[in-house]
């Protein structure tokens, strides 16, 4: 079977990346032979594209989650950072796990302990952690904007595949009826 593929993306700064994630391009089949290996071969990179779009989805899922959640703990922060200057405690509620809340009177402060993840926690400045969550929340918010181009890539990847599978399958029918009406 010979496959033409489309013309690849060159390293030039005017094109746009086609895929952040290094997501493979679908070739589009124009010529056929070896039905058999070309649909096996297809329905593999279409297996890899169901696997890489699972992680793709997980990825996004765990972004969207995470950015409200940065987002929370800035405002927090900016909020200390308004109340440093005052020498009043004070009474604040904060969740101690979903759906549950605790009072607390929080002293006057210019430190804030973070998770870093991993059962990791640092103290922090007010300010420290102020330029660490707005750089992290650009960060994830950046990282989200890729992920959401990948999968807009990855679906018109599927598109090829999928258009390429039922071209293969309806030649190789049109083949057999051939040879069966020769016969």
């Amino acid at each position: 079977m010979e496959v033409v593929e489309t013309n690849k993306l060159e390293n030039s700064e005017d094109e746009v990346k086609k895929s952040y994630a290094g997501i493979p391009e679908a070739a589009f089949v124009m010529t056929m032979s070896e039905m058999d290996k070309v649909l096996k071969r297809l329905d593999e990179q279409h297996s890899k594209y169901k696997f890489m779009e699972y992680n793709l989805l997980s990825k996004r899922r765990r972004l969207k989650l995470q950015i409200p959640e940065l987002e929370n703990s800035l405002e927090m922060i900016k909020f200390l950072q308004k109340q440093s200057g005052l020498t009043r405690e004070i009474e604040m509620q904060y969740m101690l796990s979903d759906q549950v809340y605790v009072k607390a009177v929080v002293p006057p402060t210019d430190k804030v302990c973070l998770w870093l993840g991993a059962n990791v926690m640092l103290e922090y400045t007010l300010a420290d952690a102020l330029n660490l969550l707005t750089n992290n929340i650009q960060s994830a918010k950046k990282n989200l904007n890729y992920v959401e181009h990948d999968l807009d890539f990855l679906r018109d990847q599927f598109t090829t595949t999928e258009v390429n599978m039922a071209r293969v399958y309806n030649w190789d029918v049109k083949r057999r009826q051939a040879a069966k009406a020769s016969s």
